[in-house]
C-alpha cells in the first residue's frame, strides 16, 4: 500500500512589496482626479464619488499590511493603475513559468529529489497567463522532467485540489514523484481603483513535492492521512476575463472581467461551510480539535480566520496554532495555506496531526489531514 507523503516545499517571493500606505497614497491621488474630472455628474448624481481610503481601514478590514508584486512598475501610477508587465515572445519563459520554476527548484531542494525523480507536474493557480501550451508542460520542459504535466484552476483552492490530484496519483500509482505548482501571479486581474479590493492581493509562487513514503529522503516529510473536497456554486466572488469577449463584442478589460466580491456574502457564508468542512474531515479519523496541532487556513481574511478558528477552537487560536502570513503577503488566492504550511511546520514534532484547509470561490472548499513522520 503506498502512502503518499509531502516531502518538500518551496516559496519563492517577488523582489518589490507595495505597502498599505503606498497603495493608499496612489489611490487616493486617482479618486480626486477622478472626482474632479467627474464633478459635474457626480453633482447631478449620475455617478457616484469615489471614496477615500485610508491604511487604518485596510488593516482593520483584512489584516492585510503589505504585499509583494511581480512588477510594482505601473501599480502606483495614478494614470495606469495597473503593472506594466512587457509581453515576452513565444520563444521565451513565461512570466508564470518563470516564477513557477523558482518555486519548483526550492521545493526539490527541500524535498532532496532531483528533477529527474518527478514525472508529473501540476500547476494550480487562480489565473494562467495563457490557456495553451499549459504552463505546466513549459516547467516540465525546462526542468528536463520526463512525464506529463496539466495545468488546473479551482480559484482559491487550486492549491489543495492540486495536492488531492497528486496524492491520488501516488496512490495509484500512476506517478511516483508529483510537483504541484501555485504559481500565483495576481495583480494583473486586481482593479487598483476599487478602495474595497484595491488592497486584497500579493504575487507570490509556492511548490510542494508528493511521493511515496518508502522513496521520502526529506527532513521533514507529512504522511497525507485524507483528503477532502467540496463546491457550490454561487457568483459572490467572480471573474469574467474570457475568451469570448471576442465574440459577445464586450470589453476583455471591463471592470467586471477583474476579480470582484460580495464580501459581507462571502463572510457570511464561507466561514460556517468552511468550520463545518473542517469538523466532518478531522472526525474521519476520530480525531477531535484538540488532537489538531496546527491548523494552515487559507488566507484572505484575518476575520475569515478568526471567526473560523473560533468556531472549531470554542476560542480565538493563538499564532501556533493557526498562523496567519496575510499581513506581510496579503491574500496570494490559492497559496496562502501553502505560504503558512512553508513557514511554520518544520517545529511539529512526529505523530502531530496538521491540516491544510482552503477556500474560495466556486464556493470551493479543499482540505489535507497530515500527520508528522
Amino acid at each position: 500500500m503506498k502512502k503518499p507523503v509531502i516531502s518538500g516545499i518551496g516559496l519563492w517571493t517577488p523582489a518589490n512589496t507595495i505597502t498599505n500606505e503606498e497603495l493608499v497614497i496612489a489611490y487616493n491621488a486617482w479618486a480626486e482626479a477622478f472626482n474632479t474630472e467627474h464633478s459635474d455628474d457626480i453633482e447631478a448624481g449620475n455617478i457616484s464619488a469615489k471614496p477615500s481610503s485610508t491604511a487604518e481601514f485596510i488593516e482593520k478590514a483584512s489584516g492585510i499590511k503589505s504585499r509583494f508584486a511581480y512588477c510594482k512598475d505601473g501599480i502606483l501610477d495614478t494614470s495606469r493603475m495597473r503593472p506594466r508587465i512587457p509581453a515576452r515572445a513565444d520563444n521565451e519563459l513565461s512570466v508564470q513559468a518563470e516564477i513557477a520554476l523558482a518555486a519548483a527548484r526550492k521545493a526539490l531542494v527541500a524535498a532532496n529529489k532531483s528533477a529527474d525523480q518527478i514525472d508529473a507536474i501540476i500547476v494550480a493557480c487562480s489565473y494562467t497567463q495563457r490557456a495553451y501550451p499549459a504552463i505546466a508542460i513549459e516547467v516540465q520542459h525546462a526542468l528536463g522532467i520526463q512525464g506529463f504535466g496539466f495545468d488546473m484552476q479551482v480559484a482559491c483552492s487550486s492549491a489543495t485540489f492540486g495536492l488531492h490530484r497528486a496524492y491520488e496519483m501516488i496512490k495509484a500509482g500512476t506517478a511516483t514523484g508529483v510537483l504541484i505548482i501555485n504559481p500565483e501571479l495576481t495583480s494583473p486581474q486586481v482593479n487598483y481603483c476599487d478602495r474595497d479590493s484595491h488592497f486584497i492581493f500579493g504575487d507570490v509562487a509556492v511548490a510542494t513535492v508528493i511521493e511515496d513514503s518508502a522513496t521520502c529522503q526529506s527532513e521533514h516529510s507529512y504522511e497525507i492521512l485524507s483528503t477532502k473536497a467540496a463546491t457550490v456554486f454561487s457568483n459572490n466572488i467572480r471573474s469574467n476575463f474570457g475568451y469570448t469577449a471576442r465574440v459577445s463584442d464586450t470589453d476583455p478589460f471591463a471592470l467586471d472581467a477583474l476579480f470582484h466580491q460580495n464580501g459581507r456574502k462571502v463572510f457570511k457564508e464561507v466561514c460556517p461551510m468552511a468550520a463545518e468542512h473542517i469538523l466532518q474531515h478531522i472526525e474521519q479519523h476520530n480525531l477531535a480539535v484538540e488532537n489538531v496541532q496546527r491548523w494552515w487556513l487559507h488566507q484572505a481574511n484575518i476575520n475569515m480566520n478568526h471567526l473560523i478558528t473560533r468556531k472549531l477552537l470554542g476560542r480565538n487560536a493563538n499564532e501556533n496554532e493557526a498562523p496567519i502570513v496575510l499581513n506581510e503577503y496579503a491574500n496570494t488566492a490559492s497559496a496562502g495555506s501553502l505560504i503558512a504550511f512553508h513557514q511554520h511546520h518544520a517545529d511539529l514534532s512526529s505523530g502531530d496531526h496538521g491540516l491544510i484547509c482552503s477556500f474560495g470561490a466556486g464556493y470551493s472548499i479543499g482540505s489535507l489531514v497530515i500527520k508528522k513522520r
